[in-house]
């Protein structure tokens, strides 16, 4: 398995997760700065990424730009905001997951988990297609009209993923969240329905046609 890569300024909190990490049997790299999170993601490939947004040199949101470019390595995160509106912006921008500080490093170790267990195996190399929309699995991209749709996350991905899979029919929240997420859904609706709408935003920036269907009280469908 490639390596984990931490990306945080603060020395105590970076040598904290890599100790923390490497008693679980990870494998870790630390980078300092933007700067050096940039050249490192330039010279190898890693599994997850753990990000500080507030970092020296190059910010955490160029980075965050430079892991997207590479595909769908997934990235976790860390920051100390904690209001609706900075975690819908982190999500938006392309992260998969964020943790808020101060954190429990039980909570880091379990969400990495998810996202490793989440990012294998690879997908079969084959593409998933409704009307104008063009999901390719092996390239982690979904196109409309021929053009691809912006920062695509991995959990925006794989809600697309099931719905194209199964274009007629009505998904719970629950069914969705769990295919996405990889985890048990606890009830809690605002994070699948935070993806919905980026979904929808992106989807926009293309074509004025709607693609995702809300069906109250149940969940969600691709428009027939």
């Amino acid at each position: 398995m490639n390596p984990i890569l931490i990306v945080e300024d603060d020395t105590n909190i970076n040598n904290l997760l890599r100790e923390a990490l490497e008693k679980e049997c990870y494998n870790c790299e630390q980078a300092f700065s933007g700067t050096e999170a940039k050249l490192l993601l330039g010279a190898r490939k890693y599994s997850v990424v753990l990000l500080d947004l507030m970092l020296p040199g190059i910010s955490g949101e160029e980075v965050l730009k430079a892991v997207r470019e590479q595909g769908k390595i997934p990235v976790i995160v860390l920051t100390a905001k904690d209001d609706l509106d900075a975690k819908v912006d982190i999500l938006t921008n392309g992260a998969d997951d964020y943790i808020t500080k101060p954190f429990e490093i039980k909570e880091v170790i379990a969400r990495i988990q998810v996202q490793l267990r989440h990012a294998g195996p690879e997908q079969e190399n084959s593409s998933l297609s409704y009307k104008e929309l063009v999901l390719d699995r092996e390239g982690f991209t979904v196109e409309i009209q021929g053009k691809q749709l912006p920062k695509i996350t991995k959990q925006e991905f794989f809600i697309l993923e099931l719905l194209l899979k199964h274009p007629k029919k009505v998904f719970s929240k629950e069914e969705m969240f769990e295919y996405a997420w990889e985890q048990s859904y606890m009830g809690e609706t605002k994070t699948l329905d935070v993806h919905i709408s980026n979904i929808r935003k992106k989807i926009r920036e293309i074509t004025e046609e709607e693609y995702i269907e809300t069906v109250w009280g149940i969940g969600y469908r691709l428009y027939p």
